[in-house]
């Protein structure tokens, strides 16, 4: 696990992994579990990593988003990758029965990524108000 000195040898540009903004991810996986020689299930996932920066920056603030349920669950259900891979956080898993679970997949990224666009855009605010240098 990697203690918040590990974490500030970093600077700002690199914790945002975008350089002058900020960069997430939003993943939509087909998931073939085989078992033996055949293949037993299929599952859909809609997997997010935050960039290190937006997520720490959103958890100082979380009381400016209380009343914002896909934020609070972002906050509560990520886990610290190191930098690589950020804060991963499952936003929806079904095993692929009909195409329904693939609809409710894509609305799962849909949400992902308003509620992702929204951090970026708190954070890009704050970088406005406050010229923060590395």
């Amino acid at each position: 696990m990697k203690t918040i000195r590990q974490k500030e040898q970093y600077s700002i540009s690199d914790r945002l992994w975008g350089g002058v903004g900020p960069y997430s991810e939003t993943r939509l996986i087909v998931e073939t579990r085989i078992l033996d020689d055949k293949v037993s299930r299929v599952f859909v996932v809609v997997e997010v990593s935050i960039n290190p920066y937006t997520y720490e920056y959103i958890r100082i603030h979380r009381a400016l988003f209380q009343n914002d349920e896909l934020v609070q669950q972002l906050l509560d259900h990520s886990e610290y990758r190191g930098q690589s891979f950020g804060y991963v956080s499952m936003a929806f898993s079904d095993e692929y029965t009909d195409e329904q679970v693939m609809e409710n997949a894509k609305r799962a990224v849909d949400w992902s990524q308003k509620t992702i666009i929204k951090m970026h855009k708190f954070v890009m605010q704050s970088f406005n108000k406050e010229k923060i240098k590395n």
